[in-house]
């Protein structure tokens, strides 16, 4: 097997270093996670342009702001009528709703950038710690201003992310930024391809997202404990992307982007059967279900909300966010946003 790794290694055009792990046992499809369709009947509303409205936000007039691939930041006035408030001439992914009405958006091209009802586009850092963003990603900001954000990765590109689930080299870091002073501080790294970011109602803790690990950690902000990572939710039954804040009643909302591919699990304890499929062309590489799921966690990390979609469903979801008795979706191919009454909300 060296000799077969070492002429891969050679024949690689990727630059992967695939490390092995052993992916956990997906948890049984049963109770809470038993398949459901809650997802089917989800109103979308088509983009005017571009695509992937990778991450929603409802700012405090109730409009559902999002970005696309062409780099536009669009804000929905009305239920399906969109209109540009910014192009920031790179990839906006996640995005925030700042005190003042302006918006914090994670471009993964230019970095933590601030965007006003103007256009205007300030760049708040595209480094931290000294180095450059790779792959700038999701956030959450605190009551003082406080920025966490993700950098999920330290070797490739947004747009190279499946090369680093492949890998499995955990690269991605979550950083804190004062943007009164443009510093920053390392808050966790080694992560797993680090996604979404959420803070605790109290905002004493945070959790950030590990797409590559099917898994959820959790951060100490405050108290004796301030600085510590640990595990809050593991073995989670898909791929986690984006994550929300605490909402009223307790819950963090989490967007899978698919259920768990047994074929990626299976080839994860062998790298050379990666190194393969990184070098595959992208429509012979392992592909996730296109079927939508949202799952809802209580503070101790319990799912206590499931909600899927059938085959034709909207997916991938990679964005969530709950507002006025809705569950706002985003994603990161789809030309469309979509909404779906919240558990405990009718029409």
């Amino acid at each position: 097997m060296g000799i077969v790794y070492s002429a891969l290694r050679r024949l690689d055009r990727t630059g992967v270093e695939p490390v092995a792990w052993h992916a956990p046992t997906p948890p049984p499809l049963t109770g809470v996670l038993a398949p459901n369709t809650e997802l089917d009947a989800a109103e979308r509303w088509t983009m005017p342009a571009g695509r992937g409205p990778e991450d929603v936000a409802v700012d405090h007039e109730g409009r559902l702001v999002t970005g696309t691939d062409d780099g536009r930041v669009w804000r929905f006035g009305a239920p399906g009528r969109a209109t540009v408030v910014a192009d920031t001439g790179g990839r906006p992914l996640g995005v925030e709703v700042l005190d003042d009405g302006r918006y914090l958006v994670c471009d993964a091209e230019r970095g933590v950038l601030r965007v006003d009802d103007t256009g205007r586009i300030e760049t708040l850092t595209d480094t931290a710690l000294g180095t450059p963003l790779v792959a700038c990603n999701n956030s959450a900001v605190g009551r003082d201003g406080a920025v966490y954000f993700t950098d999920s990765s330290a070797r490739f590109t947004i747009a190279e992310h499946r090369n680093d689930l492949l890998e499995h080299c955990g690269t991605g870091r979550l950083v804190r930024l004062d943007p009164a002073t443009g510093e920053t501080d390392l808050l966790a790294d080694g992560l797993q391809f680090g996604n979404g970011v959420g803070l605790s109602a109290d905002e004493s803790y945070l959790i950030v997202a590990e797409t590559g690990a099917y898994r959820i950690r959790r951060v100490e902000l405050t108290g004796p404990r301030a600085g510590t990572v640990s595990t809050w939710a593991e073995n989670l039954p898909g791929i986690p992307d984006n994550v929300t804040s605490q909402t009223a009643a307790g819950i963090f909302w989490v967007a899978l982007y698919s259920p768990r591919m047994r074929l990626l699990d299976l080839m994860a304890p062998h790298p050379a059967l990666r190194i393969v499929a990184a070098n595959l062309p992208g429509w012979a590489q392992p592909d996730p279900e296109q079927r939508g799921w949202v799952l809802g966690l209580d503070g101790d990390g319990t799912v206590v909300h499931s909600l899927q979609g059938g085959k034709g469903s909207y997916a991938p979801v990679t964005g969530v966010r709950e507002a006025d008795g809705w569950l706002y979706l985003g994603s990161l191919s789809a030309d469309a946003v979509a909404r779906v009454r919240a558990p405990g909300h009718s029409v």
